[in-house]
């Protein structure tokens, strides 16, 4: 198999303000929750995206600068060159999970709670996003919403949802996708409540194969480390602190 694969949009689906879901030719029938590929547009540059379901390939993107947006604004019948998946996705363990994602990272989890379905294992999903127009469709399973303006579902961050929903429920397992203060709380909160956590971290990613070392967050590698992580990544010095721009530069978050 070649480095690149190309692959055709077969669909592309506005899924909320900034987000666009699209879809395409490809099955990538091993690629697993959490785990993500490295998207090249000749000419332009390649980045990671996390996948948001297989068989068809589908990945979640988020409008935030010259690329994505790029991506945004592709139709049905345009192309993009592939390569992957890598990392370390996440572990399904436990009868009954909760997955708790913020804007775009919903889409990973949405492709872990279909695989949640297909193992029988029951799962609760929260969703959380600063307005109604930034919320992602919901998962395969119980889908609670919360927004920080109030203008849909439950008012305030996922944390208030969470809490709430873990004085009523138990649950074995917490998975998180999103801003990294959000998961670092997430994960604090599960840990209070005496469940496992994995955490699917992002970083600025050049190879996406652990040679150029751009990921890193203190001695971890995230694309070949993670990104999923587990509690042990809350005693990182630089988990929730510090990552590092395109040019290498390290920037407080």
């Amino acid at each position: 198999m070649p480095i690149h694969q190309v692959a055709t949009i077969t669909k592309a689906e506005k899924e909320n303000d900034i987000v666009t879901t699209l879809t395409f030719d490809l099955p990538l029938s091993n690629a697993e929750p959490g785990q993500f590929v490295m998207l090249w547009l000749p000419g332009m540059d390649e980045k990671p995206y996390g996948v948001a379901g297989t068989s068809p390939l589908r990945i979640a993107v988020g409008a935030r600068g010259n690329f994505s947006n790029k991506l945004c604004s592709m139709k049905k019948g345009d192309r993009v060159w592939l390569r992957g998946p890598y990392g370390r996705g996440f572990e399904l363990k436990g009868k009954r999970i909760l997955l708790v994602g913020g804007g775009y990272g919903f889409g990973p989890l949405r492709f872990l709670a279909d695989e949640a379905k297909k193992k029988k294992i029951a799962a609760v999903a929260i969703c959380g996003a600063r307005n109604s127009g930034l919320l992602m469709k919901e998962a395969s399973c119980k889908t609670i919403f919360t927004t920080d303006d109030g203008s849909a579902g439950t008012k305030g961050n996922v944390l208030v949802a969470m809490k709430e929903l873990l004085k009523k429920e138990k649950f074995d397992t917490v998975y998180t996708c999103g801003p990294e203060r959000m998961m670092s709380a997430v994960a604090y909160a599960a840990k209070e409540a005496g469940a496992d956590c994995q955490l699917l971290l992002e970083r600025y990613m050049k190879c996406g194969i652990g040679i150029c070392g751009h990921c890193c967050c203190g001695d971890k590698l995230v694309c070949i480390d993670g990104p999923m992580f587990g509690l042990e990544i809350l005693k990182n010095p630089e988990f929730c602190k510090v990552w590092r721009t395109k040019t290498g530069k390290r920037e407080p978050i």
